[in-house]
């Protein structure tokens, strides 16, 4: 190779093509070789995991085995009419808030309307608000509720130690939760139905093995912006597949931290909330599955919540719902294996499929193999990527991915770019949750809009959505390129 007369850049560029062909044999060929096994590998266990879930699924549906099969439900009215109130056990609704202005009348309002006898229900209002109106906003509100009758109480706390679990904790030891039998939890921006507790809470009276019933979540924005369709498509797979099956075998998922309802034993028995990672939900789940406890997955029952709208709020979203599993992973391995109430299939399915393969395989086959090491092979041809892996097994995964939500099939290469995209940031935040470093624990509230004022001004609301959709569309492509 001739050494170009000229200087500056293309002696820069002369340099950088004499170490590639150096390197490029002894170094370059054998590592990116190794690295598509090891990929290969992890989309191998990926596939296997999507197809055996999409086998599950597909005998569920089949056979009809909804949880009112599986399990004992009969409504609660029938048990003792000659008893009274006193027939009805006693249930808590938590709602953990923290600066919630757009959505906090309609958390409360949602709460306060579920059809349950009035004296056998407390709704508790766990307000971490820094913003001195918007606590006190949230206390006029309890205030009005509680004049009508219901039994609301409005909890504040010191400091947000703990954030959200820190919350929950706190609210458990009042003296009026120590007669309370179930505690059901929504979000700030979870609307439940009036029906909730009615379709809920059987499950717990009638079959004392069981400590959850998980709600599916009904996405109220999911038609504002590409972004949100394309998680709705996600999360839609999360729920039609992943939650479903994991009920339906194993007995087993993770809480997704609300629009649930716990029997309050359980959670006591299981060390109640812990704030050592960012998924206090999956934490609490996963001990209590680990004392023998199951959990019921009630697909046909929504309830309403918001999407993140904008590319900030869901970024930060993602690094705690990809951070701390793996955290999480970190710390209970060992203890998963150790415990002997459970059985040796159901440890393997929650280290290997629910863990490794879902929290920690998905987010590097994503963006090693698919991102970085596949168009790396462009450039040295000499590494070779069979046709199985290149191309038939994304396949499958995606169009398995892809049937939680029919109606966007059509937003397929879309939702392909933006899961591409998302990859980088999932893959850092896992790595620094298996790594414990420095970002392990942060949490920022995901920021909620609401839709009172969509409602309010339909004309208004429709044309402002319309502008944000090309906004969000133009930021989106902005991404990808």
């Amino acid at each position: 190779m001739d050494r170009p007369s000229s200087v500056g850049v293309d002696d820069v560029a002369w340099q950088i093509g004499m170490m590639w062909q150096r390197l490029r044999e002894p170094v370059v060929v054998p590592v990116l070789s190794w690295t598509v096994v090891v990929c290969l590998a992890m989309s191998v266990m990926l596939f296997a995991e999507r197809v055996c879930m999409g086998v599950v699924i597909f005998l569920i549906r089949v056979f009809g085995k909804r949880p009112q099969k599986q399990y004992k439900w009969e409504p609660v009215k029938e048990l003792d009419v000659e008893l009274g109130n006193s027939a009805y056990p006693m249930v808590l609704v938590q709602i953990p808030m923290y600066n919630e202005k757009e959505v906090y009348q309609l958390s409360i309002g949602a709460a306060c309307g579920l059809s349950w006898p009035s004296d056998r229900i407390i709704i508790q209002v766990l307000d971490d608000s820094t913003d001195p109106i918007i606590k006190d906003m949230v206390e006029v509100e309890c205030r009005r509720w509680a004049s009508k009758g219901i039994n609301i109480k409005y909890e504040i706390r010191d400091s947000r130690n703990g954030y959200k679990a820190g919350a929950l904790k706190e609210g458990m030891k009042h003296s009026y939760v120590k007669h309370c039998d179930y505690v059901a939890i929504f979000d700030a921006d979870f609307q439940p139905e009036p029906d909730f507790l009615w379709r809920t809470i059987p499950f717990l009276v009638h079959n004392p093995q069981i400590a959850l019933v998980q709600a599916r979540w009904k996405f109220v924005n999911a038609d504002e912006c590409l972004m949100t369709r394309m998680q709705e498509m996600s999360l839609d797979y999360h729920f039609t597949v992943e939650q479903e099956v994991g009920s339906a075998t194993y007995a087993f998922f993770g809480f997704n931290g609300t629009a649930g309802v716990w029997r309050i034993s359980a959670l006591n028995e299981a060390g109640g909330w812990k704030d050592r990672t960012t998924v206090e939900d999956m934490d609490l789940a996963v001990r209590a599955s680990l004392k023998g406890w199951k959990f019921v997955y009630v697909g046909d029952l929504k309830v309403k919540n918001e999407l993140p709208s904008t590319f900030k709020a869901y970024r930060y979203q993602q690094h705690r719902w990809s951070c701390g599993p793996a955290n999480l992973f970190r710390k209970m391995a060992i203890e998963i294996l150790k415990t002997n109430k459970v059985s040796l299939w159901k440890k393997c399915y929650v280290i290997y499929s629910f863990f490794f393969v879902r929290k920690i395989v998905a987010h590097l086959v994503t963006f090693i193999f698919y991102c970085v090491v596949l168009p790396a092979t462009v450039l040295v041809p000499e590494v070779q990527v069979p046709k199985w892996g290149a191309v038939y097994i994304p396949c499958t995964i995606t169009l398995l991915n892809a049937v939680g939500t029919p109606r966007s099939l059509h937003l397929l290469v879309f939702w392909i770019l933006f899961e591409n995209v998302m990859s980088l940031h999932r893959t850092k935040a896992t790595f620094i949750g298996l790594l414990e470093a420095g970002r392990v624990n942060e949490w920022v509230v995901t920021e909620k809009l609401g839709d009172a004022l969509k409602t309010k001004m339909p004309s208004k609301a429709s044309k402002q959505s319309r502008i944000r959709i090309g906004e969000r569309y133009s930021f989106f492509l902005r991404i990808c390129h």
